[in-house]
């Protein structure tokens, strides 16, 4: 038997027992494993139902351009559709997303255009405001609007909840969702309350989001939103797919649980899945005194993994956020473990000679450049030599004149392997500010000294 097209092989994914992260949780907890779609999320799902129920009603006509705003993995489910109908596409996304969801979505042939994340929903600028506009413009076009558009929750009542239903054959006691646009838990939710009213149906949010406040006080707190790292989850308004009356509750999730837990399932798991999975399996564990030994959980593992490589599954991003605090070597535990030294600068106006008397007196090779106090360059002794030999008055002038690009800075959470990486022929250290605002050099003698103490 084969399959007629690729979009004929979305769904029947497989849901998965997970036996180590949830060993604090009574409960049996299985994962419903969305990365086995074609466009490795869920939301190729409710992405062909959107274009399926558009040509029903006629709005969106042969060889129409699709315009979306998406975080990546509606408009890799809407490009995959758009290639097998005959469609063009256009999406609008924000700064926040990775660089691989963007690259993902061009390789496709779609149109991508990157907009600013910390704007209201209204500011021209912002990815809702941005396809809106593109829709007035662009002849034939038409915009799915995944928030709002019912297909989408339609998609999960008519798929998901049925295949969750039959998985578990009926036993089905919680399911735990991500909540973006609300289509996954709202429709899948529905559908499983209407075979057993008893099943809790549990939302994760996150903070600088809106839904739980609303869910649990009915009142849109513009306070509450402010910008946050989690990916596809959480929202700063309603989209009209989120229905409140099939949620039971939510839980926020901090962006540092989510990232971590989201490597704790690939590394505790074998399952590579993406950003909002850490933040289910986060939150399930944040409400696990609400389980009973005999409750059957599902927790919808959304998207993969390999969208998320810039960034959840990256040492130094996480380090960088202040998220990784593990037994690694980074730039402070390199400065902790060697003894003071005085970082000796030199202002950009002091002249050549005086370099090179510093330099001899200290017996060291390179000095970083200052003005004002900041460092803006280095002097070392190949520049020098290379100079004099070229011109050898020029000893009285100012080291300004033949200085070179600065050493790099790193963060003191910067790991050992970036500092490595970026020591080489032309930068012979790197420079760090620590926590009373003070110069630091690490050279690789540094490092060395570093790793075998």
């Amino acid at each position: 038997m084969w399959y007629n097209n690729i979009l004929e092989t979305i769904g029947n994914t497989p849901l998965v027992k997970l036996n180590n992260i949830t060993k604090e949780i009574s409960a049996t907890v299985l994962a419903k494993i969305e990365t086995t779609n074609p466009g490795n999320s869920i939301k190729d799902r409710m992405a062909v139902k959107m274009i399926e129920d558009a040509e029903k009603s006629g709005k969106l006509k042969p060889g129409g351009t699709i315009i979306e705003g998406t975080s990546g993995n509606t408009g890799m489910g809407l490009a995959m559709a758009a290639i097998i109908k005959g469609y063009k596409c256009i999406f609008t996304t924000t700064d926040k997303q990775s660089e691989e969801k963007v690259d993902a979505l061009r390789a496709f042939g779609a149109e991508v255009i990157v907009c600013p994340t910390n704007v209201d929903p209204e500011d021209p600028r912002s990815y809702y405001s941005v396809s809106s506009r593109l829709e007035r413009e662009v002849p034939n076009s038409w915009k799915p609007n995944q928030y709002d558009n019912l297909s989408n929750s339609q998609a999960h009542y008519e798929q998901t909840g049925p295949e969750i239903w039959k998985q578990t054959e009926g036993k089905i006691t919680h399911l735990v969702v991500g909540v973006g646009t609300g289509g996954t838990i709202s429709g899948a939710g529905k559908y499983l309350k209407e075979q057993n009213p008893n099943i809790k149906i549990w939302g994760i949010d996150t903070y600088g989001s809106v839904f739980k406040k609303y869910k649990e006080t009915g009142i849109l707190d513009k306070d509450e939103i402010y910008p946050y790292i989690t990916e596809g989850i959480g929202e700063d308004f309603l989209p009209q797919n989120v229905n409140f009356d099939v949620i039971d509750l939510f839980e926020k999730v901090t962006d540092k649980d989510a990232a971590l837990m989201t490597r704790d399932i690939a590394r505790k798991e074998g399952i590579f899945a993406g950003n909002s999975a850490g933040s289910a399996i986060a939150g399930l564990i944040q409400l696990k005194d609400k389980l009973k030994p005999e409750d059957v959980v599902v927790v919808i593992f959304h998207d993969h993994g390999s969208r998320y490589m810039g960034k959840m599954y990256n040492e130094d991003w996480l380090r960088e956020r202040g998220f990784l605090k593990d037994e690694k070597l980074t730039a402070r535990s390199i400065l902790a473990k060697r003894t003071n030294q005085e970082v000796i600068t030199l202002d950009c106006e002091k002249t050549i000679s005086e370099a090179i008397n510093i330099m001899k007196t200290l017996s060291i090779s390179q000095l970083p450049v200052t003005q004002q106090g900041m460092v803006i360059g280095k002097i070392t002794e190949s520049n020098i030599l290379d100079s004099l030999l070229e011109n050898p008055s020029l000893k009285s002038s100012p080291v300004k004149e033949i200085m070179t690009a600065s050493l790099p800075f790193v963060d003191l959470n910067t790991s050992i392997d970036k500092i490595s990486s970026m020591i080489n022929k032309d930068n012979s250290a790197v420079l760090v500010e620590d926590e009373l605002g003070k110069f630091e050099i690490i050279t690789q003698y540094d490092i060395i000294e570093a790793i075998s103490g």
